[in-house]
């Protein structure tokens, strides 16, 4: 009987070793089908798929074209309008002649004009010509027979003209201004949107290749209490040891187990997550390697704060929406305002009938010159009012950013703070894994000596997987924090560098 229990427990034995070999083979050559990413890799994926980097990225599109449009406009614009021919005929009953007199013409012309906007002034320069021919015939009844006179002629007219507004802010310069803060504003859009990916896809990331050594962490310990089982396994065969020591092995390895599965289900629904976030299909197989090590970096917080301070983005949209509330009481002010304008022209209108050659011999001249002025008289204080609203919403636009001032130096104090803290778990870790270490082996070596419980060396083992832990949690959380100081302050303190935003890509 004791020799079959002995066989049937060396075939059980067997059997969970090919189980856990199989397993560490199909787990092996999944990592190696796999595709490795490292973090400049994910964050290059990130900004081509990004939902959110595209939206930006078309907003910033709209507002550079828009800005390019306005440009285009401010340059001599050329139309020309040509009617090849034209033809009407009309009969009206004369009472003179006791009949229908009937009117043809047909006609032929262009316009041609040139119109240069003057952005200094936001006065407008036109030359017009427009060159036509034509042809009039009236039939009219004259006694018992009809009689019909034509005429034709070309005609060219030539004008130029000069319009000048005046006691009024320069309306074209105030729209190309408002073009080029809105450009500006969606540029530091999508910088900032760049920033917050990347703070996103690396803790991703770093998540990721934690729950990926957690699960080598749990597969040490798994193997570290199947050697356990073996060693009580043997004492016990060899009537060293109880029974019972056997079953609180048994039961410690199957407690491994199932944790190791749990953390392996982690790592596979943490993989998928990250492959949504960066917009991989589902079905590629993923896996992350990251130089997670120990590295300190001296941070001077006054530097910090003033690097923040003086490139934070944030705070240029502030500008932006400031100077935006004072465009607006510009526009505001000019409401039922006084102004004028002066208007000049000059022209020429030539006609011949016969020959286009002769067409200028005797030209018509026409000369203009007018001055006018809009005066308001009483709005019942509607201009007022709204200047008083304009005025308000430059003040609240004025508090906010002096607000987002005091909140970007709260949030660099407090990255500063939050990383010399990483810094202190980082050496209590360090300690804590080296003395789990040294108490695991100790403990191991009474193990095998008989002098301790399996469930007293599965308590040491756990400490020890459980620091471990600590201490790669505690190197991610490090570089979490010198991330978030980096993004706070524009200022890469683990290459001595500003963070160079190009805000021109797409």
């Amino acid at each position: 009987m004791k020799k079959s229990y002995r066989f049937s427990k060396r075939i059980m034995l067997l059997c969970r070793a090919i189980i856990l070999l199989c397993v560490i083979v199909l787990y092996g050559q999944s990592a190696l089908q796999a595709r490795e990413l490292t973090l400049d890799e994910a964050l290059g994926i990130a900004f081509a798929n990004s939902p959110t980097m595209k939206r930006v990225g078309y907003s910033l599109d709209m507002s550079r074209h828009n800005l390019e449009a306005q440009n285009a406009s401010l340059k001599s614009q050329f139309s020309l309008t040509l009617t090849p021919y034209r033809y009407s005929k009309s009969q009206d009953y004369a009472n003179y002649a006791d009949g229908y007199v009937t009117s043809e013409s047909k006609s032929s012309d262009f316009v041609f004009s040139i119109s240069q906007p003057i952005k200094w002034t936001d006065g407008t320069f036109n030359i017009s010509e427009s060159f036509s021919w034509e042809e009039n015939a009236t039939t009219q009844p004259f006694f018992d027979r009809d009689t019909t006179t034509s005429v034709s002629a070309y005609t060219s007219r030539l004008r130029i003209s000069f319009s000048q507004p005046l006691f009024t802010y320069n309306r074209t310069k105030l729209q190309l201004k408002e073009l080029e803060l809105a450009l500006e504003n969606a540029q530091l859009d999508y910088s900032i949107q760049k920033l917050q990916i990347e703070q996103q896809v690396t803790q991703a990331f770093l998540n990721l290749f934690y729950l990926k050594r957690s699960s080598e962490i749990t597969q040490e310990e798994f193997t570290n209490a199947s050697e356990s089982y073996d060693i009580i396994n043997s004492k016990v065969e060899a009537g060293i040891s109880a029974k019972e020591e056997l079953f609180q092995a048994e039961l410690t390895q199957a407690s491994s187990q199932a944790s190791l599965e749990n953390s392996r289900m982690q790592l596979e629904n943490a993989q998928d997550n990250f492959k949504i976030l960066l917009g991989l299909p589902l079905e590629e197989e993923i896996t992350v390697n990251a130089d997670i090590k120990k590295l300190i970096i001296d941070v001077q917080l006054v530097k910090a704060i003033n690097h923040g301070l003086a490139n934070r983005m944030e705070l240029r949209q502030s500008d932006i929406d400031i100077q935006n509330s004072m465009n607006n009481l510009i526009q505001t002010g000019a409401q039922n305002e006084f102004y004028g304008s002066v208007n000049l022209s000059y022209g020429l209108t030539g006609v011949d009938e016969t020959n286009v050659s002769d067409i200028y011999q005797s030209p018509t001249r026409t000369h203009g010159f007018n001055v006018t002025f809009n005066v308001p008289l009483w709005d019942w204080g509607q201009k007022k009012h709204q200047i008083k609203s304009a005025e308000t919403q430059v003040a609240r636009t004025q508090l906010n950013a002096e607000e987002e001032r005091k909140q970007i130096m709260y949030e660099i104090r407090e990255s500063y703070r939050n990383l010399l803290n990483q810094k202190l778990q980082i050496e209590i870790a360090e300690k804590n894994v080296k003395n789990a270490r040294l108490t695991y082996e100790i403990n191991l070596e009474k193990y095998k000596n008989g002098d301790l419980s399996s469930k007293d060396l599965s308590f040491y083992q756990t400490q020890l997987s459980s620091e471990q832990l600590n201490e790669v949690s505690s190197l991610i959380n490090y570089q979490l924090a010198l991330l978030e100081l980096k993004i706070r302050t524009l200022w890469d303190f683990q290459n001595d560098k500003p963070v160079v935003i190009r805000n021109q890509e797409n």
